[in-house]
C-alpha cells in the first residue's frame, strides 16, 4: 500500500509539471505573438507617417513651381515692350491694321512701323538701326542679311506673293496699255533701281527687249531707261508708295506699281497691265527676325516679344488681313 501511494503521488507531480510547462509556454508565444503585432503595428504608422509628408512635401514643391511660373508669367506680360518692325513700303496699310489688332491683345507691347523701300531698310539695318523684324518686298534683301549672319536662324519664312501692275490715273485718257507702249506717255512714275517694283520694272523690260539684258537690272540707272524708251520723261521714286501717289494725283501719267498698292486706290486710278511673272520673275516677300549688331543691348522680354509677333504676323489669322489687301499666300 504504501509503494502505491507513493507511486500515485509521483504521477500526480509529474502531471502537475507538465501542466505548469505548457502554460508557461503558451503564455511565451501569447507574449511574442503580441509583440509582434505590436512592431508590425508600429512600422505600419511609421510608414503611413513618412509617406504623408514626402506627399505634403511634393505638394509644396508643385505649389511653389506653379507660383514661379505663374509670377514669371505675370512678370514677362508687365514689362513694357516696344518692338521696331522694318517693312517694305507695299505692306504699309495692311501692317496698320495687323499693328492694331496686335496691340490690342498685348497692350504692353508697342509695334513702331518703319515703311520705306527695301533696299533702304536694308542699308538702315546695316548702319546698325534697331530693327528686331524685317519684312521685304524681295528676297535679296534677306539671302544679303543672312550671309552677313544677320538674321535669326529658323526663323525667315517667303510669306507673300506679289506682281507688277501699270496703272493710270482715273479719266487721264492715255494712249498707253502697258510695258510695251510706254513709250507713248507724257511722264512715268518709276522707282529707282534699288527699290524692288523699280528692279522688276527693269527685269521685265529686259525681258521684252527693251533694255540690255546682259545687265544686272538694279544698275540700269532712270536715264538709261528713259533713253530706251525715246526719251520720255521719268520721275524717279524713292518708294512704291510716291510712285502710286504720283499716278494717283495726277503728276504723272502712268507708272509701276505693286497690284497691293495699285488696288489700295483703285478708286483713283486705273489698272493697265498686270505684267506677267514670266517676265518680272516671282516677287515674293520674306520675313525674319533680325540678329542685333550688339546683343547684349536687347532685352530677353523683348527678344521674347518678336518671337510672337513674328508668329502672329505668319499665321493663318494675319494671313486673312494680307489677303484683304490683295497680297498672295506664298507658305
Amino acid at each position: 500500500m504504501k509503494k502505491l501511494a507513493a507511486l500515485l503521488m509521483a504521477l500526480c507531480m509529474v502531471l502537475a509539471l507538465t501542466a505548469c510547462g505548457s502554460t508557461t509556454e503558451d503564455t511565451a508565444d501569447t507574449a511574442d505573438t503580441d509583440a509582434t503585432a505590436t512592431e508590425t503595428e508600429d512600422t505600419a504608422e511609421e510608414t503611413e507617417d513618412a509617406d504623408a509628408a514626402e506627399t505634403e512635401e511634393a505638394d509644396a514643391e508643385e505649389a511653389e513651381a506653379t507660383d514661379t511660373e505663374e509670377e514669371a508669367e505675370e512678370t514677362s506680360s508687365d514689362v513694357e515692350v516696344t518692338l521696331n518692325v522694318f517693312i517694305a513700303a507695299s505692306l504699309n496699310n495692311a501692317f496698320e491694321e495687323l499693328k492694331a489688332n496686335y496691340e490690342a491683345e498685348h497692350p504692353n507691347v508697342t509695334i513702331t512701323l518703319n515703311a520705306a523701300s527695301s533696299g533702304t531698310l536694308l542699308t538702315q539695318i546695316q548702319e546698325g538701326y534697331d530693327c528686331d523684324i524685317f519684312f521685304s518686298a524681295s528676297t535679296k534683301e534677306i539671302d544679303q542679311l543672312e550671309e552677313e549672319g544677320r538674321i535669326v536662324d529658323g526663323t525667315r519664312t517667303d510669306l507673300l506673293k506679289n506682281e507688277v501692275v501699270v496703272i493710270t490715273w482715273q479719266g487721264s485718257s492715255t494712249t498707253v496699255t502697258g510695258l510695251d507702249s510706254l513709250s507713248e506717255a507724257a511722264s512715268i512714275a518709276l522707282a529707282d533701281g534699288s527699290v524692288p517694283v523699280g528692279r522688276y520694272t527693269r527685269t521685265a523690260l529686259q525681258a521684252t527687249g527693251v533694255l540690255d539684258s546682259s545687265l544686272t537690272a538694279s544698275d540700269i540707272t532712270t536715264a538709261e531707261v528713259s533713253e530706251a524708251l525715246g526719251g520720255v520723261e521719268i520721275n524717279e521714286c524713292a518708294n512704291v508708295s510716291a510712285v502710286l501717289q504720283a499716278v494717283a494725283e495726277g503728276s504723272n501719267e502712268v507708272g509701276t506699281v505693286y497690284y497691293s498698292d495699285a488696288y489700295s486706290e483703285i478708286d483713283r486710278i486705273e489698272i493697265l497691265e498686270h505684267v506677267s511673272t514670266d517676265l518680272t520673275g516671282n516677287i515674293i516677300y520674306p520675313v525674319a527676325q533680325v540678329v542685333p549688331l550688339d546683343e547684349s543691348a536687347v532685352s530677353e522680354e523683348q527678344t521674347a516679344a518678336a518671337e510672337e509677333f513674328l508668329a502672329y504676323i505668319t499665321s493663318d489669322e494675319a494671313m486673312e488681313i494680307f489677303t484683304t489687301y490683295m497680297f498672295l499666300d506664298n507658305r
